[in-house]
């Protein structure tokens, strides 16, 4: 199982590797963005330019997994190779694990443009230990927004699939505060915040690299998000394995 699971995320970075645009994008703005966003504003305060640093890798990883996977798990299963893939004996686990693993591959590129602009641009600092926790953080951070990625991409078509999860995407990131901090936040949506997934990898990624103190809801928001997202993929699996085969 574990060779297949390599061979297939060997076979996903390959595709993602030919096709570099979704790659590009997903190191891109999220870094044009820190230059618009934070340099400006933020850029002379440690603290803050730290944890808006922090967002804003989030953002783009969010970006890829939640985005680029539902897109993807759309697209093959309207390809005709998809109905004989299913009738394999090894079952759905090493296409979907390869698949999540050439994401996870994917986050990381997404990483380097913001770290490096964070070190030339502004002030922001931690320590290496911080720097690889905070890694660790985000890619576990990111597998609840793979799983509602792939719940997208077995309900709903290919076109359908794009204009949903980007219309998720925008307002998790704004609620969770990724594009500006919790205090700024209006009175209302500081309410929601914490029960937002956004919200508890972000907490997650502050309390790692400056120290903060995370908030504890949205923590466990996280937690019990990541379990319904886990099961609602499973069911969705299911469904559109009935619905192909039955």
């Amino acid at each position: 199982m574990p060779e297949l699971i390599a061979a297939h995320a060997r076979l996903f970075l390959l595709e993602q590797l030919r096709v570099p645009v979704g790659l590009l994008a997903g190191a891109l703005f999220p870094a044009i963005s820190f230059v618009a966003f934070v340099v400006p504003f933020a850029g002379d305060d440690p603290r803050a330019a730290t944890m808006a640093a922090g967002s804003m890798i989030f953002f783009g990883a969010m970006a890829g997994a939640l985005i680029n996977l539902s897109i993807t798990v759309a697209q093959d299963r309207e390809q005709p190779w998809n109905p004989y893939l299913r009738t394999l004996p090894a079952g759905p686990l090493p296409r979907f694990a390869g698949r999540m693993l050439a994401t996870l591959a994917g986050t990381l590129v997404s990483v380097v443009p913001v770290l490096l602009l964070a070190v030339l641009l502004t002030e922001a600092t931690t320590t290496l230990p911080r720097l690889l926790l905070g890694l660790g953080a985000l890619l576990v951070g990111v597998v609840p927004f793979m799983l509602m990625g792939l719940l997208i991409g077995l309900v709903l078509a290919a076109k359908a699939a794009v204009a949903i999860s980007q219309v998720l995407f925008f307002p998790m990131a704004i609620v969770g505060g990724l594009l500006l901090p919790p205090r700024m936040l209006p009175g209302f949506v500081e309410v929601v915040s914490p029960y937002v997934p956004t919200r508890g990898v972000a907490e997650l990624l502050w309390a790692i690299t400056t120290g903060t103190t995370p908030n504890a809801v949205a923590l466990v928001s996280l937690a019990g998000w990541t379990v319904v997202l886990a099961v609602a993929a499973a069911w969705a699996y299911r469904r559109d394995e009935g619905r192909r085969f039955s």
